[in-house]
């Protein structure tokens, strides 16, 4: 599925980040010409030289990835949401629930510019979507934007958005009939513990409800054993079906190239039926 190209759903690589690596770059570049050149100064314009080379070659990667990211360019940002969009099962857990028409409320937490929400929503005509974000200043989005993207994509009618926290969901227990959420877990600074993420995520979906969440799940310093925490929520009847994949990024919609330690790495995606 293709979205408008006409909306605007801003990139992972925000332009802020880009915008002060470019002036970080040429800033040191000038203190090594001068170093060298003013004031022939050899070992310290050596040293800046260097560091000029890695600013160089990191800001070149940086630029590199935001395009591979663009869903107007690479239009990798689309794949990885569709990757999830393939795995949540509204449909089964709706016909589970003697559902047919496909009817329900789903929420997707951490929106962003509403790019997975109207995914969802087109892929789901007769769903309602809410999408929450906490909108920080160090991304290119906001809740307005979400709704002219919303009205842009002709699901306007069938979307809200509202600022929240997702490690404390502004919803009573099962709200919902469905849930998904795209590599925004480890980004909630308010929750030390990420796994606390993912049951606060588990509590407002109904029970026989729909989930699908991708996120770094196999970074152990933020979720530890994956495979042993996705055993523990169906031990513990959190969920009823659960499914975990590992190594999202090695799926063949994303290139190797970015796939650096600080980008997409240990990326997985659990789904099932709570």
């Amino acid at each position: 599925m293709k979205l408008s190209a006409k909306a605007n759903y801003g990139n992972w690589v925000p332009a802020n980040m880009m915008k002060m690596l470019y002036i970080a770059t040429a800033a040191i570049i000038a203190v090594t010409v001068v170093l060298f050149i003013v004031l022939d100064s050899r070992l310290p314009g050596i040293i800046g030289a260097v560091v000029s080379l890695a600013c160089v070659c990191m800001t070149a990667y940086m630029q590199i990835c935001r395009n591979i990211f663009d869903f107007r360019k690479g239009g990798m940002m689309g794949k990885v949401h569709q990757y999830l969009v393939d795995h949540f099962p509204w449909d089964a857990a709706r016909r589970r629930a003697g559902v047919k028409d496909g009817s329900g409320k789903i929420l997707d937490i951490g929106c962003g510019a509403a790019a997975l929400t109207n995914r969802v929503a087109k892929t789901f005509p007769n769903a309602t979507l809410t999408g929450m974000d906490f909108w920080g200043s160090g991304w290119s989005y906001a809740k307005e934007q979400c709704e002219k993207n919303a009205q842009i994509e002709g699901v306007g009618n069938r979307t809200q958005f509202q600022k929240g926290d997702a490690a404390k969901l502004d919803f009573a227990d099962e709200t919902f009939d469905g849930a998904v959420s795209n590599f925004v877990f480890h980004e909630v600074r308010s929750a030390a513990d990420k796994r606390d993420v993912v049951r606060e995520a588990l509590r407002v979906v109904k029970r026989g409800g729909a989930f699908a969440f991708q996120d770094m799940f196999g970074q152990k310093a933020m979720y530890g054993d994956m495979q042993a925490f996705v055993n523990q929520l169906l031990a513990d009847g959190v969920v009823s079906e659960i499914h975990y994949i590992p190594d999202v990024e090695k799926q063949d919609f994303i290139p190797a190239f970015v796939t650096a330690p600080w980008m997409i790495r240990g990326a997985g995606l659990i789904y099932g039926i709570k």
